[in-house]
Parts: structure tokens; sequence; C-alpha cells
């Protein structure tokens, strides 16, 4: 595209946010002109990487009744497990005969969580809150005995300790998923538009449209940032520095793979387990044609983009999955290597929803729930854009221009750093003869106090954000990650005024509103 184009919404990013986000809104308002711009090649959008497990309860970790803002995420996860079936049913339909079919025949149904001996205490932790949120949210459940899961074929010294079925959460092929949407798209009166957003543009406290990677324009009233973990710099581009938190890149790879005759076609729900410190959990996701299988996942966060994962993650992820979940899987023809970066804001919680310049709206930072939440966020955002008198709920704490949300005191996040390493430590294998995990604990521990007591703005961060920036060898002659969190923090604290006592601090961030509802 050269020159210059106009539409009443251009959303920025042709991820499953994005297209998602766009068809709701032309579903609801036909006349409404939609324009989702995207490089048709995805670089390094988390959408194409992802196992897109339907994965609310077992997402669930020891963290998510603590605080407010993790209850509401919990609160938004949930509604979209209720949403699924109908949301793919519809997109199917909107979709047509070809893309909808192959999208809802990709459908598996039932997660099985496996709590495997080689589990350190936190993963272990984890899979009790899984089964607690299970039982206090009368969710279908049962524990079942390992010999009765087809596919699950751990090594004898992870044989799992226990195993947790859960019915209702399964998966979708994830590029099944996407073509639909695109598809459905069109049908809609979507215009794609095959090009990469450069900027953002603004003129008298709004935004006014966006520039492409070939210097065209498109001229809208209301743009919707859906891109992924490029969002960041786009944003920082437009509001004052500190107003929202930065995005990080969560990078990751997964595998495609297809099975040997001689091993069978393996699972066909959704083997996992439960989250890890500082990491997902371990999945195996069924795929079409039977006897292709998912695997996945790495992640590496950092500050910056990378060209791509970190080869000794991929070494742990394929050697833990084998050990863990299926020794089989060794034995498969690996077909295709995805990588993705996910978009993880400095606080984990995501960025949704108005902002102070007038038309823009935040579609993004949803870290590892992006594709699960992505029909309720669509209809929320849909609503929001189109003026429908939608109420923030629990979106009202993932307002994006706001202080990072802590939940828990420096001190503690800390010792939680700390107790995350060591673990992770366990699980791949390390140990320390005699001392066993202390000495390790305690040099985690002086290290990221270390770094706590150089931030002249005291923040509390989540494990994930600090091992990989901070602790690992590779970042010990590092400065530039922590450059950066102070810059950030000073012109937050500046922008937003002192952070107040996490313990206290129960109510969502004030929501920052400039948008106008969109008139055709």
């Amino acid at each position: 595209m050269t020159g210059s184009g106009s539409a009443d919404v251009v959303v920025v990013g042709n991820g499953v946010l994005g297209l998602s986000v766009a068809v709701e809104i032309a579903r609801r308002d036909p006349e409404v002109r939609v324009t989702v711009a995207g490089p048709p090649e995805r670089p390094m959008a988390a959408t194409v990487a992802a196992g897109a497990m339907l994965n609310c309860f077992a997402e669930v970790t020891r963290y998510t009744t603590t605080h407010p803002a993790y209850q509401a995420r919990f609160a938004v996860a949930r509604r979209a497990l209720d949403l699924w079936p109908q949301w793919l049913e519809a997109l199917a339909e909107d979709a047509g005969p070809e893309a909808g079919t192959v999208a809802r025949a990709s459908y598996s149904d039932g997660t099985f969580v496996v709590l495997s001996s080689k589990s350190g205490p936190i993963g272990a932790e984890n899979f009790q809150a899984v089964h607690a949120a299970a039982v206090a949210h009368d969710e279908p459940h049962e524990f079942v005995a390992a010999e009765e899961v087809d596919g699950l074929r751990p090594a004898l010294d992870s044989r799992p300790s226990q195993i947790l079925h859960l019915p209702r959460e399964g998966s979708v092929d994830a590029r099944a998923v996407l073509r639909a949407l695109e598809a459905a798209a069109r049908g809609l009166g979507v215009e794609i538009v095959p090009d990469a957003v450069r900027a953002l543009l603004t003129g008298e406290q709004a935004v006014t449209g966006v520039c492409l990677a070939d210097g065209s324009v498109l001229a809208a009233d209301t743009v919707v940032l859906a891109a992924g973990a490029a969002s960041g710099a786009l944003a920082a581009d437009v509001l004052p520095p500190g107003a929202v938190p930065p995005v990080l890149h969560g990078t990751g790879a997964s595998l495609r793979v297809r099975r040997t005759p001689s091993t069978g076609p393996g699972a066909r729900h959704v083997l996992r387990t439960p989250n890890r410190a500082a990491t997902c959990g371990l999945h195996v996701v069924p795929l079409n044609p039977l006897g292709e299988q998912y695997v996945g996942a790495s992640n590496l966060l950092t500050c910056d983009p990378v060209s791509g994962p970190e080869f000794g993650s991929l070494h742990a992820l394929m050697r833990q999955v084998c050990e863990q979940l299926d020794q089989g899987i060794r034995f498969s023809r690996i077909q295709q290597w995805m990588v993705g970066a996910r978009p993880v804001p400095l606080d984990c919680f995501p960025l949704i929803g108005t902002c102070s310049l007038r038309g823009l709206v935040f579609a993004t930072g949803t870290y590892r729930d992006g594709f699960h939440c992505s029909p309720v966020i669509a209809r929320h955002l849909a609503a929001v854009v189109l003026g429908d008198g939608e109420k923030s709920g629990d979106f009202a704490w993932f307002t994006p221009e706001r202080a990072p949300i802590q939940t828990m005191p420096a001190q503690q996040a800390v010792a939680e750093t700390a107790d995350h390493a060591a673990d992770s430590m366990y699980e791949q294998g390390h140990s320390v003869s005699f001392y066993g995990g202390i000495p390790l604990r305690d040099f985690v521990r002086s290290r990221t106090q270390a770094l706590y007591d150089s931030l002249t703005v005291p923040v509390a961060l989540a494990p994930e954000i600090v091992i990989p920036q901070f602790l690992v060898p590779q970042a010990a002659d590092n400065d530039q990650a922590a450059l950066q969190l102070k810059t950030y923090l000073r012109a937050a604290h500046a922008h937003h005024g002192p952070w107040t006592d996490p313990a206290a601090d129960t109510r969502p961030p004030r929501e920052v509103t400039a948008v106008a509802p969109r008139t055709a």
C-alpha cells in the first residue's frame, strides 16, 4: 500500500487479539469501517507459536487468590472458558466452510494436569492451588491414575504423584483459528492491510491514525493497539514517559512433531504440568491430523527483542517433556519450529482499555493468557470502541495508564525470587552436595537484594522478570536492563506519584479515559 487511506477504526496487529477485536466490531456494527494492519508473515508474533490451550483452572498458581489483580485475571479467564464453545461456532460460521471447518475440527476437549515427581515445591503448591480453585468454583474435575491417561508415558524417575483431569479445558490449533479469524474478518468487510505499522500518528491530544512501514498513512479516529510485544515501543512514542508499564519480550519456542508408527498417535487431550518456578508448565497438545502434536514451550523475558530462543532452554524443554510427559516424543519427527514473543508488561498484568490519548485503545500485555482470553477481551473492547456503555468490571485492574501493580512487598519479592531460582535449578536436575539448595538461595537472595537496593524507586518484581534479566551468568555484566528499569521507575514515579503499600493496594488503578465513542 502506498499513499494514504482512512478507516473508522484501525487495528494495529494481525494476531489473535487484533483480529478478534476487528471481527467483533464488524459483527456488532457492519457500518463501521475497520482496517487491520500487520505483516502477513507475523514475525515473532506470539499467536503463531501458541499452543492455544483453553486453560483457566490449569493456569492457577499459589498466587491467584492473594491479590485482587490476580483474581480479576482469573475471572476473565473463567468467562473465556465458558465462552469458547459459542465463540468457536460463531467463528466457524463467519469464516466459511473451508477455514471454519478446519478451525472447528481442531478443538480437543480435556486437560490432564500432571504433577511429576520431578516437580519442585512451587509446582506442587501450584497443583494444589489448581485443585482448590476447581473445588471452590464447582468446576468439574477428578483425580485419575496414570494408567488411565492415554499417551502419558513418563520416565521411571519422573512418574506422577498426582493427576487432575479438567474435562472442560481443552485446546484448539492456533494456526487454524488464526486462518479462520482472517477469513471471517474479510467476510465481514474488514480491510486487511499487509504491512507493519511504523508509528502512531497524533494531533491535539488524540490519535489521528498510523504510519505504515512503506510510508503510507491510514487516518482513523480510533486505533486499537494489538501489536503484541511491539506495542510497548509504539505506545512509548506517543505517551508521556512512565505512563504505561514497559512491555517486555517473552521469547519462546515450540515444536510441531509427527509421531512414528511404533509409538502410536499419542495423547488426544492436553497433557501438561502445573505452572512451574518462574515459567509456564510443560505441555503436549494434540493437533490435526491424527499423530501430530504441539510441544511447548520455552520462555525468556528480555527488555529488548531478541532474534530467537536460547539453545539451552530448548534443550531443557525437550528433555523435560520426554521425561515428565511422554518418552515416545523423543522418536517423533520434527515438522516445524515455531518462535514468538509473548507481550509481558513489567508487572505481568495485561494492558486493556483506553488511555489519556483520545482514541487510543490498548489490547496487549496478556503474557500467556492472550489466546484463551481473546473472546472476552474482544467483546469488551468492541463495546468500548462502539460506545456501548460497557462497564470496566474486572478489566479496571488492567487500565494501561497505571503505576506498576505490586502484589507483595519488595522484601517478600526478594525471597520469592530466591525460592523460584532454587526450585528451577532443582527441576533442571542441579544439586549442591550436602548443603542442598541453601547456598543457591542465599546467592540469589543476595544478588536480588543488591538489585533492589540500587533502585531509587522501590518496586516488587516477579521472579520471571528478575531471574533472566539480572541473575543468569550472561546478565552479570550487563547493566542495560538495570538502566532501563531505573529510567522507567523514575518516570513512572514522576507521572503517577508515589506507590501505595502493596498490602493496602486492594483497589484497581484509576482509569484514565479520553476516548470518544466512534461515530459513523
